[in-house]
C-alpha cells in the first residue's frame, strides 16, 4: 500500500499516520524525520539541507526529492509506505510520480484530513500552552493555515482528478477518525 496523508497543521496527521502505517505494516515517512535523520547522521544531503535550515530557508525541492527517493528505496518501504509532508508542491507531485513509477507500482490513495479551522487553532493553542511553545501564537497558527491552503489546494485538486483522494472528517475523538480512515480505505480495523 502506497499512501499519502495530508491535512493542515494540527489536523492529526501524525497520529493517524502511526495507526495506518502499523495496520498495513508499512513505514510512516515524515519529511521532518527524514531531514532530522540526514542532518544527525551528517549525510551529504543532510549537510546541504542544514545550510538552508540554519538560514531559516526552505530546503530546495532537489534536496528534498533526493532524501525522499533514498528513503522509499530502503528495504522496509518495499511493501509500501505512508508519506506525511511530501509532496508539498506540484513539482514534487511529478517527482513522486516518477519515483513510484520507477518501482513498477502506483499510488493507492491520498488521505486528506479535513478539520474546522477554528478547531485547529484551538487545538494548537492548547498544545502550545501544554508544551510551552511560545512561538505558537494565534496569528502564527492562522498564517500556517493560510499557507497550507494556498500551497496544498492545487495538490488536492490533482489527486481528486486522478480519483485517488479520500477525504476524511478529522473532527472528533482519535479512534473515531481512525475508524473513518479505515472505512474509507475499505479496511476493517482489528479490535
Amino acid at each position: 500500500m502506497r499512501l499519502i496523508i495530508m491535512g493542515p497543521p494540527g489536523a492529526g496527521k501524525g497520529t493517524q499516520a502511526k495507526f495506518i502505517a502499523e495496520h498495513f505494516g508499512i513505514p510512516a515517512i515524515s519529511t521532518g524525520d527524514i531531514f532530522r535523520r540526514n542532518v544527525s547522521e551528517g549525510t551529504p544531503l543532510g549537510v546541504e539541507a542544514k545550510r538552508f535550515m540554519d538560514a531559516g530557508e526552505y530546503v530546495p525541492d532537489e534536496v528534498t526529492n533526493k532524501m525522499v527517493r533514498n528513503r522509499i528505496e530502503e528495504d522496509d518501504a518495499g511493501p509500501g509506505f505512508l508519506l506525511d509532508g511530501y509532496p508539498r508542491t506540484l513539482a514534487q507531485v511529478e517527482e513522486l510520480d516518477g519515483m513510484i513509477r520507477g518501482t513498477g507500482h502506483q499510488l493507492d490513495a491520498v488521505v486528506v484530513l479535513t478539520v474546522d479551522q477554528d478547531e485547529i487553532v484551538n487545538r494548537l493553542l492548547q498544545r502550545a500552552q501544554v508544551e510551552g511553545r511560545t512561538d505558537d501564537t494565534e496569528d502564527v497558527i492562522r498564517r500556517r493555515q493560510e499557507l497550507y491552503t494556498e500551497q496544498t489546494e492545487p495538490l488536492i485538486g490533482v489527486y481528486r482528478d486522478r480519483g485517488l483522494l479520500v477525504e476524511i472528517d478529522g473532527m472528533g475523538e482519535v479512534d473515531e477518525v481512525t475508524r473513518r480512515v479505515f472505512k474509507a480505505l475499505d479496511v476493517v480495523p482489528e479490535s
